[in-house]
């Protein structure tokens, strides 16, 4: 059978629990928030800057440019999370700066038919059957000016977190197994792909994140729960060296070369 792209049809309520409502969810949203914030326009600026979220989800991060006064074309390919992100984006008076569309990654130029001076896409290429080609469609969403915010599943990370717990035939097996599970991604990203791919787009990275660097190892569970000394760590160490790299996901802040 051929793959196909992965969609949340149907598990809505339980995507965002397992998602937005746990401390690992609030760890990711809040390092994207401390990352994006250097590119916020001013109130001159927001009139005439566009941005793109692509898989956007609930929609809670666009709206820190919304906020702002950008316009903001929310995409996701499914409706049922499309529908929660303009309930969520009317509580907080917003609506009237949101586009919405229910489409996957690659029907966006057509659907679309413009390009975007910030295009954000977190935690959507490691579900897709062609990440590499993604990338293709994503830098033609991007004005010739225009920065991407890429954030994906680390498969380097992965790889360590398994062996950190024991994981080793796993780890052996390439990290494949025989039954897949819905809400996992069904293919983590290696690192040096992602450079190489990025290179032959003539893309550059400006800025990277681990995101989730220390959380996802901790043995003692009970030690996740401590949210906010999690996060003053993970905002401390992030994006210096080793620790950037064994981030669950990286947070990657990309421009034309």
């Amino acid at each position: 059978m051929a793959k196909r792209d992965q969609s949340f049809e149907g598990i809505t309520q339980k995507f965002s629990r397992n998602i937005y409502a746990t401390n690992k969810g609030k760890i990711r949203l809040a390092v994207l928030e401390r990352d994006l914030q250097a590119w916020l326009p001013t109130s001159a600026e927001a009139a005439n800057m566009r941005v793109l979220d692509v898989g956007g989800g609930l929609g809670q991060l666009s709206m820190m440019f919304a906020q702002a006064g950008c316009d903001v074309t929310h995409t996701d390919i499914s409706g049922e999370i499309v529908a929660e992100a303009q309930a969520l984006h009317s509580q907080h008076g917003l609506q009237q700066r949101y586009q919405y569309h229910v489409a996957p990654l690659q029907q966006l130029p057509e659907l679309l038919q413009q390009s975007y001076d910030i295009v954000l896409c977190h935690a959507v290429l490691e579900w897709l059957v062609d990440p590499q080609q993604a990338l293709v469609t994503l830098k033609q969403l991007m004005r010739p000016n225009g920065r991407l915010s890429l954030m994906f599943y680390n498969r380097d990370a992965k790889i360590l977190a398994n062996i950190i717990f024991g994981n080793f035939d796993y780890v052996q097996a390439d990290l494949m197994v025989k039954k897949t599970v819905r809400m996992s991604p069904q293919q983590p990203l290696a690192p040096m792909d992602m450079r190489d791919w990025l290179e032959q787009l003539q893309l550059k990275v400006t800025q990277r994140t681990g995101v989730r660097c220390f959380h996802d190892y901790l043995r003692n569970r009970d030690d996740q729960k401590r949210y906010e000394e999690l996060l003053a760590l993970e905002l401390r160490y992030n994006q210096q060296s080793p620790f950037v790299d064994i981030g669950r996901y990286l947070h990657w802040q990309i421009e034309h070369a």
